[in-house]
């Protein structure tokens, strides 16, 4: 497990310089950091022992999963407007946490499993119910905005992301849960900063939430 935790620790020291740069704006420590901190986790992730890993099918679809988040980071921190090969990318990124999310462990019954009809509904409820408002928010935002072709691509990305969210809350693992909901958080701060108003070090905020989310995700998968 060594070279896991060097690892994760390397990318916790990315993600604090990409806070220190986000937080003094300087774009080109950023430009460095930021992938550096994915590149680091997904190389985590796969770095994994066999034997303190019970998920390896999940391990594989999140490590595919970090490589298209990876690709999404930078697409969206060009200053080109590459939003919708960034969404396009996360989107694909959430398909594959989806797909994991879902594998079975190996051998059945070792790692924590508990998909349930109740489990699901309530998550889904409950995940509805604190999106509904910024949701609205935001879709009436890109309508004012004259942005409406963004809604449909949009919608999608919500879509994929909340069923993350509701699937990782029903695999029995607190972490997986806490990192999707930051994640969920996360994407909430830059749609709400991006189209609706400016929030105060949002920026900031966007960058901590969703590296907390990420390795949170990739810390669900040991054993």
């Amino acid at each position: 497990m060594a070279a896991f935790w060097i690892l994760v620790v390397v990318a916790g020291v990315a993600a604090a310089v990409d806070w220190v740069a986000v937080a003094t704006t300087d774009t080109r420590i950023e430009y460095a950091a930021k992938p550096a901190v994915l590149a680091a986790l997904t190389a985590a992730a796969a770095a994994i022992p066999a034997d303190q890993i019970d998920l390896n099918d999940r391990r594989w679809w999140f490590v595919a999963a970090l490589v298209c988040c990876l690709a999404g980071d930078v697409l969206l921190m060009l200053p080109q407007d590459l939003f919708i090969p960034g969404l396009a990318a996360f989107l694909v990124g959430h398909v594959l946490f989806i797909v994991g999310l879902t594998q079975p462990p190996s051998p059945p019954g070792v790692a924590p499993f508990s998909f349930s009809v109740t489990g699901l509904v309530v998550a889904s409820l409950v995940v509805v119910a604190v999106e509904a408002f910024p949701g609205t928010v935001l879709v009436r935002a890109l309508v004012r905005n004259g942005q409406r072709a963004l809604i449909p691509p949009v919608c999608l990305y919500v879509v994929g992301i909340v069923t993350m969210v509701v699937l990782a809350t029903n695999v029995g693992s607190t972490i997986a849960a806490l990192g999707a909901a930051f994640f969920l958080l996360s994407d909430t701060l830059s749609a709400v900063g991006r189209f609706v108003r400016p929030i105060p070090q949002g920026s900031l905020g966007v960058h901590v939430t969703y590296h907390l989310a990420q390795v949170l995700l990739v810390l669900s998968l040991v054993r």
